[in-house]
């Protein structure tokens, strides 16, 4: 397996860990360390820590079940042991009140050691007041 291969393998099994709501395995995916950090779409998701980040999981958890992780545009990185994902995504997630397909861009910082682990993660919204070619968004 190449290292572009085993780096897109742990965005699958980030993808599966969270739709199974498995806690443990979605961990597993980052750095045993807590020097890891999250940073989510919701406003108050800012996340350093083992702790931290498990927490914000287990809040999205308790609020929506994922079904899929749709991947789309991706670009891989890598430098000797370190490497960057930048990827577009949507999760179809099923809400109490409905079922949503979210679209999400992502930038992961990995790190080699017997495996790629993931030491951040980044996720953003396209902003939805801003139209395709426009640089930035033309309301407030």
């Amino acid at each position: 397996m190449t290292e572009q291969q085993e780096i897109k393998s742990t965005l699958e099994d980030y993808a599966k860990a969270y739709c199974a709501k498995d806690i443990n395995a979605l961990m597993h995916v980052f750095e045993d360390s807590n020097d890891i950090s999250v940073i989510g779409t919701g406003a108050d998701e800012l996340c350093v820590g083992r702790h931290s980040v498990k927490e914000l999981f287990l809040r999205n958890f308790a609020e929506a079940t994922a079904s899929e992780f749709e991947w789309q545009w991706s670009k891989i990185t890598i430098l000797n042991d370190y490497a960057v994902v930048a990827i577009s995504l949507a999760i179809h997630l099923d809400s109490p009140s409905s079922k949503l397909k979210i679209p999400i861009r992502w930038s992961v910082a990995l790190r080699k050691t017997d495996r790629w682990v993931w030491l951040h993660r980044h996720a953003s919204s396209p902003a939805s007041n801003q139209d395709k070619g426009q640089a930035y968004p033309q309301e407030a």
